[in-house]
């Protein structure tokens, strides 16, 4: 085999540039690694590297071969529009970055030296060319995308920009690209299951590709071992499996997963599988519609976060990176992330790190917010794009749900012309929907379907937005309409498949991309690093509403995070209370493509925002919501595990200098899954200048708490905490040990280098110390010591 993975030479259609290209890897890192152009996550560089997409451009390489026989060439992530020639000979045209391409090169290669090359058509000009060529024209999202008709192109969309996403449209090559012999390639494995009393039933098929009929092959699971000679183009084996151990569902059980070995030919594939059923239950009932998951049985309240690519530079993808954000999810008690529409299908060792970590993955087809074409060329092509996504993505234990696009049907309404002639572009929509509910049903049958996001349901255009009775909703109203926080509280949604809250990248993010002098909101840098239009006016407006303004950029900062994570616990502290009635809560988003101002809850590059320390707290299994609501205070205690738990609520009532007084503790028993109210108070109850702080414990174990205020926390007249701090080294761990003199509310911790705390964002009273530990990445906790910075919601609007 030959694999073409290296070094290769790019050089533009200009003769302008000749640089070394790292394949897999996109031209625009390649540039930035010779030194070509300034890096374009930094200040305002983002708009003086566009001209790139532009351009045509050229990867070459040179390579040696002296094999013999039938020769392929496989080549997948191939982005986007290209031309791939073998000596001089064009041997393919390409127009997907999804799908994988298979070319018989047999005849154009040569014993020795041979040279390959792939011209990368501009993708502006691409797009520009094929957006002229419609017959109607079809609309994309502007404020989105200010490089425009990216819908043109089967690639990731927000590539051409996004409301959080840099714009450079970059080409590449992202997957893997060999020459190998052709005579047996196993093409995909497919595993079906089937549960019974004691033992889990596999019906396995391996489709293969080239001429495998009458070769052996052998089949290995959990012990057992099958051999066989080949049928016809695919393997069909049945096995079953006695006494299985069940994949779960982080927070649920254990992630068992079994190795499935196939060999056939001198090729061998594994897959790692788990034993699970995994069921999206939605039917109508007495308020409309219902939306849950179920996993061997049990019903699982869905908690988590919409995934977009982890980097908007291909290059800068990695498993190792990937990982981080994962596991950082898993930590913060999520079960579910959804792979969002306007992103890529991730590499299978996504998939494999996510049914490692018990992450369930709802998966959206590849189409967001823009109207697609929907001539036969462009169908027949997403067609056999969706074919190839459902068969290499079937066996994955985490795999959830496949969903038809992200807020398409919103769309029909967002455009002049779909306002105008909306029968011609629902007609597109119906065609393009059909034909990826066809390829996903004949791929595999028994695949969840959800046919948009958000949707009322299957044949249902509603408004998905604000009707909160049946389906999945994206809940924007406090954001995007500018309601408060309180307005979480009107909605009962059945499952909230995104909404979200803004706040700026930490202080240290902040820094890498910005000078001491453009550290200020309206700042060109700034506002270049905030790509929702009004984003920064509308995090300003909600602090005047809920807090004092604070003191200085860098507590504004701060003050931004506290409030992204006081926005995001409202949400889910109430909908976790209303469980049957909402089974899923997934905010957006979990992670970032480059330092900007966004709706994460982990800075870029993985380390974690104030929202994240706040839902590793609103997420944990076990919990008690505490809100207002009706006249009344409640308190709730919230159970997603498999077994019954009595909680112990025991309340105080705090005052500015930090003195408790006790209230009566509350206690009842939260039956599996379940939300029970524990009791209520009167908030009349709560005396002026005085916060109500709680604390409870599981029978299991399990303890937390925090505090509620009835009023905003503007009219709190705190005092300055003078907040002591005794920090000390570990070996690779810096430990902080904190105390108070007063209240101290929302203290959060900050380093100059990259790391995790293991706490973040809590109250302090004078008879409670806190101790936290700080991982740096580097593992030098000598130097990250010397950084560590403490805030309060006292200081932020102070000079101190």
């Amino acid at each position: 085999m030959n694999d073409l993975a290296g070094i290769w030479t790019l050089r533009d259609a200009q003769g302008s540039y000749d640089v070394a290209m790292a394949i897999p890897g996109d031209g625009v890192s390649a540039l930035l690694a010779a030194g070509k152009i300034a890096d374009p996550y930094v200040g305002r560089n983002e708009y003086d590297t566009r001209w790139i997409a532009d351009r045509d451009w050229t990867a070459t390489r040179q390579f040696d071969f002296d094999g013999s026989g039938k020769q392929e060439l496989e080549i997948s992530g191939l982005d986007c529009v290209a031309e791939v020639s073998l000596n001089g000979t064009l041997i393919l045209t390409a127009d997907n970055a999804f799908r994988t391409y298979h070319v018989d090169v047999t005849d154009h290669l040569t014993s020795g030296e041979n040279e390959i090359s792939i011209k990368f058509k501009s993708n502006t000009v691409e797009a520009k060319r094929r957006q002229a060529a419609q017959p109607y024209y079809v609309p994309y999202s502007v404020d989105n995308c200010p490089i425009p008709d990216g819908n043109m192109l089967r690639k990731v969309q927000c590539d051409f920009g996004w409301d959080w996403n840099i714009a450079l449209a970059p080409f590449g090559v992202l997957g893997k690209i060999v020459i190998h012999p052709a005579a047996v390639r196993i093409d995909a494995i497919m595993v079906h299951q089937t549960h019974r009393e004691g033992a889990v039933d596999l019906d396995i098929t391996v489709d293969l590709r080239g001429q495998p009929d009458g070769h052996p092959f052998t089949l290995e699971v959990a012990g057992q071992e099958i051999r066989g000679s080949v049928s016809g183009e695919s393997i069909n084996a049945n096995v079953s499996i006695a006494d299985p151990q069940l994949w779960w569902p982080a927070g649920q059980g254990d992630q068992h997963l079994y190795d499935l070995t196939v060999s056939v030919g001198d090729q061998t594939e594994t897959r790692k599988i788990g034993l699970r059923t995994l069921e999206l239950i939605s039917e109508p009932d007495e308020i409309g519609r219902s939306f849950l998951f179920t996993v061997n049985g049990r019903k699982i309240f869905a908690k988590g976060a919409n995934w977009i690519p982890q980097d908007a530079l291909g290059s800068n993808v990695t498993p190792e990176a990937t990982r981080d954000l994962l596991q950082s999810a898993v930590d913060a008690n999520m079960n579910m992330i959804r792979i969002w529409g306007g992103g890529r299908y991730e590499a299978d060792w996504f998939y494999d790190l996510c049914s490692e970590l018990g992450l369930m993955v709802w998966q959206d087809f590849m189409f967001a917010c823009n109207i697609y074409p929907a001539d036969n060329a462009f169908l027949a092509d997403v067609d056999l794009e969706a074919r190839e996504q459902v068969k290499r993505l079937q066996h994955h234990a985490c795999l959830a749900l496949w969903c038809g696009d992200n807020e398409l049907i919103g769309a029909l309404t967002w455009f002049p012309e779909t306002r105008a002639n909306r029968d011609t572009y629902l007609v597109g929509y119906d065609r393009l929907n059909r034909t990826i509910e066809t390829a996903l049903k004949q791929t595999d049958p028994r695949a969840n379907w959800w046919p948009s996001s958000p949707s009322p349901g299957p044949m249902s255009f509603g408004d998905a937005w604000h009707d909160d009775s049946s389906g999945d909703m994206h809940f924007w109203s406090v954001w995007h309409e500018n309601k408060n926080f309180e307005h979480y509280r009107d909605v009962n949604p059945r499952f909230c498949s995104e909404f979200g809250f803004q706040s700026f990248p930490s202080n240290r993010i902040v820094k890498s991309f910005a000078d001491a002098e453009d550290m200020n909101l309206s700042s060109p840098v700034m506002e270049s690093h905030q790509k929702n239009k009004g984003g920064n006016e509308r995090i300003g407006a909600t602090m005047f509403r809920y807090f004092r303004f604070p003191e200085g950029f860098e507590n504004f900062v701060y003050l931004s995070q506290v409030q992204q994570g006081l926005a995001i616990k409202t949400a889910v502290d109430y909908w976790r209370s209303i469980k049957p009635i909402c089974m899923g809560a997934l905010y957006w988003q979990l992670n970032d493509t480059w330092p900007v101002a966004s709706w994460a809850s982990l800075d870029h590059g993985g380390d974690w925002k104030l929202l994240h320390h706040m839902a590793k707290r609103f997420f944990a299994p076990i919990s008690v919501s505490v809100y207002e609501k009706d006249g009344e205070v409640r308190f709730v205690g919230v159970n997603d595990t498999s077994e019954p738990v009595e909680i112990e609520l025991l309340r105080t009532l705090i005052d500015m200098d930090g003195k408790m007084t006790d209230l009566p503790p509350l206690k009842g028993i939260v039956g599996t899954d379940a939300a029970v109210t524990l009791g209520t108070l009167n908030p009349a109850e709560i005396p002026a200048d005085h916060i109500l702080g709680y604390y409870w414990r599981a029978s299991d174990g399990a303890s937390g708490g925090n505090h509620f205020t009835p009023v905003p926390y503007k009219n709190l007249l705190l005092k300055n905490p003078q907040i002591s701090a005794d920090i000390t080294t570990d070996g690779n761990q810096v430990k902080i040990k904190l105390s108070t003199q007063t209240l101290a509310l929302f203290v959060a911790l900050e380093a100059d280098v990259p790391g995790k705390f293991s706490s973040n964002a809590f109250m302090m009273v004078p008879e409670w110390g806190e101790e936290v530990t700080f991982t740096p990445a580097d593992g030098n906790a000598e130097a990250a010591a010397k950084t560590i910075t403490i805030r309060d919601l006292w200081s932020s609007s102070h000079r101190v």
